[in-house]
């Protein structure tokens, strides 16, 4: 009896192994592979072994619900036929050497809640059809070329915890949708070029905990509705051209302490005070 379930278990064993997902899945892991030479990778794939056991592919119910190959020497572009991954939650290319543009077929991976395509060498505009992600919780963008506006859709967003676009080249004004987003904890697009003011509503934001605008060009009064924002820990709006007076509480929370730079490229701090309708800027 003891022989009869040995040999029932390691039938069953070799049956999970030989389980495969779908053959539009695998082409499209097999072209992510050969598109970015996978032959080069740190952590390569054996094309004739079973998809469950490739490096940072996680299966469930023999669906691809999970790509992580962060820090794996990834090199080239990311192919349209990602867009077949269809049951995908994660994808996790952090820290590669990946060119090209985001292609816009990304959208159609509706169950994703992590995309992170950080730390590559990603040039072009942020496609639009990243705002159909409907179950997104992170989405992190930052140090590459990005450039153009952001989407005006992205407060379409409506899960998303994490926003970390910072270290490219993204121009323009932040969407107003973009504070509609409730859930948002972590808002990081430091070191890009935007402009336009930042919005009152702001205040909306009733989850957010980091906010970083450093380093852009932005301009205004810097709001006081921030004052608001009870779970807001860190800040850093610092090196824009914010004006205007700030209260203590908001230079205090700020990183620099509120140093701007002023229409002739000279480092200032606002003043702090309480009264709200003064805009005296004092250069330091």
């Amino acid at each position: 009896m003891k022989n009869i379930t040995t040999l029932f278990l390691t039938l069953l064993f070799s049956f999970s192994m030989l389980a495969n997902v779908s053959q539009s899945e695998k082409d499209a892991l097999v072209k992510l592979y050969q598109s970015t030479n996978g032959s080069q990778w740190i952590v390569k794939w054996d094309l004739s072994s079973p998809v469950s056991t490739w490096h940072g592919v996680k299966l469930q119910d023999e669906k691809v619900v999970s790509v992580n190959l962060a820090n794996n020497n990834l090199v080239g572009e990311i192919p349209k036929a990602i867009a077949n991954l269809v049951n995908l939650q994660e994808l996790d290319l952090h820290k590669n050497k990946i060119s090209g543009v985001i292609p816009s077929s990304i959208g159609n991976l509706k169950d994703l809640k992590v995309l992170n395509l950080s730390f590559n060498k990603l040039s072009g505009t942020i496609p639009s059809s990243v705002c159909e992600l409907s179950n997104l919780k992170d989405l992190e963008l930052y140090m590459n070329t990005l450039s153009g506006e952001l989407p005006l859709q992205i407060g379409a967003l409506k899960q998303l915890e994490v926003l970390s676009l910072f270290n490219n080249e993204i121009t323009g004004q932040i969407p107003s949708s973009l504070y509609d987003i409730k859930t948002i904890k972590t808002l990081l697009l430091n070191s890009n070029k935007l402009t336009g003011e930042l919005s009152r509503q702001v205040v909306n934001m009733t989850s957010l905990e980091n906010l970083s605008l450093f380093d852009n060009k932005m301009n205004g009064q810097v709001p006081l509705e921030l004052e608001k924002l009870n779970n807001l820990k860190e800040m850093n709006i610092s090196y824009n051209m914010f004006n205007g007076l700030v209260s203590k509480d908001l230079a205090a929370l700020d990183t620099l302490n509120m140093t701007m730079v002023n229409d002739k490229g000279i480092a200032v701090l606002l003043d702090v005070t309480t009264d709200k309708n003064s805009a005296i800027v004092s250069e330091d």
